[in-house]
């Protein structure tokens, strides 16, 4: 078992970020500077975006070189943003030097990575290990996973995610670069059906569309398939190919005589579920706020990571599996 006692005495977290990028700024600052850290150092490649995030978000000071972040003994966390194939090579050095992690997603872009962050992080037994799964703390997902709770059989999950389409040559697609969509956001909607079923995943499968004229990006059109250790079964439909005029996510849960039909992180409706019928949300609310400060209050407090390793390195493994299942010849039936 693993307990955070870095700052078990509500000392308050000293924070350094690294990445100043668009993901930094609209998301991940705003929400930092909601809770009581400390924001003193921000780092990005580009002197001028860490100079504006510095100024707008409050913190002490700006750096090209995020090492002043790892060697400075009062940062206690490091929040990393930068693009997806630094992620391991980041995080690896920051448990290396004793601070706490959270990471936005994908954590690794292959095996090999993974098996890096897990050496390092057995290696850091007093330390926090974040991936930023938002969508397990937005309140639509708390009230699933409460509805949830009481069953006794598997179920069945379908989560559908018109993706939008991305360039070709976009960085996201790069392989080396941004690891492709189902690595570097697949792993988001596994991770979130591992949430809802909260027993580990036992089985990938996973096709994608076939080649075909026009299609230049095929492995962003894919449907995956999880088998879980009670016997459900999840279903993520990845389709980059959809239009913009629909919702981006629709999560449809299947169990013992009952439907829940979440859309798009604004509303929830039980079909069949006695004493809940519909909870809705003013605005669209995927977690990020609640999660920044639940992982703020755990480096605090101390405390069971928010999201255990065998959950994180599961669901990377899934989501490389699902991405091998794919790329594989298609079984005659």
């Amino acid at each position: 078992m693993r307990n955070a006692t870095r700052n078990s005495q509500n000392i308050t977290p000293v924070i350094g970020v690294i990445g100043a990028g668009n993901f930094a700024s609209l998301i991940l600052l705003p929400a930092l500077r909601k809770t009581p850290a400390r924001l003193k150092t921000v780092a990005s490649g580009n002197d001028t975006s860490a100079a504006i995030a510095a100024r707008k978000f409050g913190f002490q000071q700006a750096t090209t070189d995020y090492h002043t972040i790892l060697t400075d003994p009062e940062i206690s966390a490091v929040f990393i943003a930068t693009r997806h194939n630094s992620h391991t090579r980041i995080v690896v050095e920051s448990l290396q030097s004793g601070k706490h992690v959270f990471v936005e997603k994908p954590l690794s872009l292959s095996r090999a990575e993974l098996a890096e962050v897990r050496l390092a992080y057995q290696g850091s037994a007093d330390l926090h290990l974040m991936v930023g799964f938002n969508h397990r703390f937005s309140p639509l997902s708390v009230k699933m996973r409460t509805l949830l709770a009481g069953r006794s059989q598997p179920m069945g999950l379908v989560y559908s995610v018109n993706a939008g389409a991305i360039p070709a040559n976009h960085w996201s697609q790069d392989p080396k670069i941004g690891g492709g969509r189902i690595i570097s956001e697949g792993c988001h909607f596994i991770d979130f059906l591992r949430f809802l079923v909260g027993q580990p995943i036992t089985g990938v499968e996973a096709r994608m569309m076939g080649i075909a004229p026009g299609v230049e990006v095929r492995e962003d059109k894919m449907m995956i398939t999880l088998e879980f250790a009670d016997g459900s079964l999840g279903a993520v439909q990845y389709l980059a190919n959809g239009s913009k005029q629909f919702p981006k996510e629709r999560v449809e849960v299947f169990s013992q005589g009952r439907v829940l039909v979440l859309d798009n992180f604004k509303s929830l409706r039980g079909h069949g579920w006695p004493g809940f019928r519909h909870m809705k949300q003013w605005r669209q609310d995927k977690g990020h706020d609640a999660e920044i400060a639940a992982f703020i209050n755990r480096i605090t407090t101390g405390g069971e990571p928010l999201i255990p390793w065998s959950e994180l390195d599961e669901t990377s493994l899934a989501t490389f599996a699902a991405v091998e299942r794919a790329q594989a010849p298609a079984r005659r039936p």
